[in-house]
């Protein structure tokens, strides 16, 4: 007997399933919710190197992209040389490998320039150590000194040197090997994370070389599962989602790197210390949005302040200026209108997206909010077209509501017209205005008044003062 999908029956008994199906899975997902997280935790741990792999592999295609097409093409075009599919794909493997030295480059650039500051820094924190504690003590002692608290002070100083000790001996001493648990821990989590990132850049490499094919496959799919309709719906929206993340990730970073090296030249100018680590920092935080410059800043001018405090307040108003450049003049030009976001929505996917994924979501969480604002924009936009109201946002501005019947905007309604003015109001509002013009000038003449015999008194005080001290000086002299 041959299986009918357009019998009533057939159809009927695939819903049950389905909807048994799907009650046993919300049934274990709320009972069993802790081994649910576990195991989409470790499904998600198994993809890592990939989600890498793709992440490195959009960050890198626009540049792929640049060389094939403004460079390597052209060339060849002008030259009047004819490529076939296998120097199409030798030139491809050769772009993309070029695309990863540099990229590859660039993150040992960045580690050389900070690994050595920064453990140069340390070093000098560490040998100017006792400088900064004799200055304390110095500034501690001649504080004490003037106030009288010598006795006092030193009490409280050895009452909170010896609850200091208790704490080291009772509190830190037995929590040191789950100290040093956890930096066990944190270094097999640094090998762990160079583990993904190897692998995830060798499947990057696959990624861009047949890039044309994953997404040749992917529309696919999409035409296999859905409508054409909804398939062309979903493939304009993920064209819309590429442009979005590659125009905001391409222009922070490009935004950040001007904004390292302004800061590198200002500090040069202003003959700062730890010039090269700082505007790095100060490069690398910028590319978080809003709160990335604070966040780089603050450590800066820490370190900056153990060297000279004055030197630090220099820098504080410097990098405020640097901030206000890029975020007025600087940041709008390079970013546009990539995001279509206000600043109140920008700090809401922030702190959403850092609250959730930490750091790599303050990142994200920008062009993702920009996306899914998009497309409710969209959505917003449809659903008011079908409804046959207007779907412009000027015409909700200063309106009362719509017209139920013509769908038009109804304005609010004019105020009231003011009551005439009777002879009784007219004149009650005159004997008004007339008590408080009186009782102006009455306060004006007392206020003359006082300030006048004031100046007369303060003049003969300041005489029979200068009196007082003449005869004083007058028998100083005579004794």
């Amino acid at each position: 007997m041959k299986l009918r999908w357009d019998n009533q029956h057939v159809r009927w008994g695939v819903t049950a399933f389905l909807v048994i199906a799907a009650s046993m899975l919300f049934y274990y997902g709320v009972f069993h919710m802790k081994t649910l997280i576990t195991g989409i935790q470790t499904f998600l741990g198994i993809l890592t190197p990939i989600v890498y792999g793709v992440v490195i592999a959009f960050l890198l295609t626009p540049l792929l992209n640049f060389l094939e097409k403004t460079i390597i093409y052209p060339i060849l075009q002008k030259k009047e040389v004819t490529v076939g599919k296998n120097g199409r794909k030798a030139i491809r493997w050769a772009c993309v490998l070029l695309c990863m030295f540099l990229f590859l480059a660039l993150i040992y650039a960045l580690i050389m320039m900070v690994l050595p500051e920064l453990i140069r820094s340390v070093m000098n924190l560490i040998y100017s150590f006792p400088t900064y504690m004799k200055a304390s003590q110095k500034w501690l002692q001649s504080v004490l000194e003037k106030w009288n608290l010598n006795s006092q002070a030193l009490d409280t100083l050895d009452q909170y040197t010896l609850n200091a000790q208790n704490y080291l001996t009772q509190n830190i001493l037995p929590q040191m090997q789950e100290m040093l648990k956890n930096i066990s821990a944190g270094v097999f989590d640094l090998i762990n994370f160079l583990k993904n990132f190897l692998i995830g850049a060798i499947v990057s490499l696959y990624l861009m070389a047949d890039k044309e094919g994953f997404i040749a496959k992917a529309k696919m799919l999409t035409y296999a599962v859905f409508s054409p309709q909804h398939a062309n719906f979903i493939i304009r929206s993920m064209r819309f989602t590429n442009k979005t993340f590659i125009g905001f990730f391409i222009g922070k970073i490009l935004d950040s790197a001007i904004i390292g090296v302004l800061c590198y030249i200002g500090m040069n100018l202003l003959s700062m210390p730890y010039i090269l680590l700082i505007s790095v920092i100060i490069g690398v935080t910028n590319v978080i949005p809003f709160f990335g410059p604070y966040l780089g800043a603050i450590p800066s001018i820490f370190l900056i302040l153990l060297v000279d405090p004055l030197q630090a307040v220099y820098f504080a108003i410097f990098i405020l200026a640097l901030q206000q450049f890029d975020g007025n003049i600087l940041g709008p030009k390079i970013l546009g209108e990539s995001t279509g976001l206000s600043s109140f929505l920008v700090i809401v996917a922030i702190l959403i997206g850092g609250g959730i994924f930490g750091i790599p979501g303050m990142i994200i969480g920008v062009p993702v909010f920009a996306v899914l604002y998009a497309a409710l924009d969209k959505l917003v936009h449809f659903s008011l077209v079908y409804k046959k109201v207007p779907d412009q946002e000027q015409t909700y501005v200063n309106i009362d509501c719509l017209d139920p019947e013509t769908h038009e905007p109804v304005l609010f309604p004019e105020e009231e017209p003011k009551h005439a003015q009777t002879p009784r109001r007219t004149a009650m509002l005159e004997f008004t205005l007339t008590l408080l013009k009186t009782i102006q000038k009455i306060l004006i003449t007392i206020w003359t008044f006082i300030k006048k015999y004031s100046l007369i008194i303060y003049a003969k005080v300041r005489q029979l003062i200068e009196e007082y001290k003449q005869k004083k000086n007058i028998k100083k002299d005579g004794q």
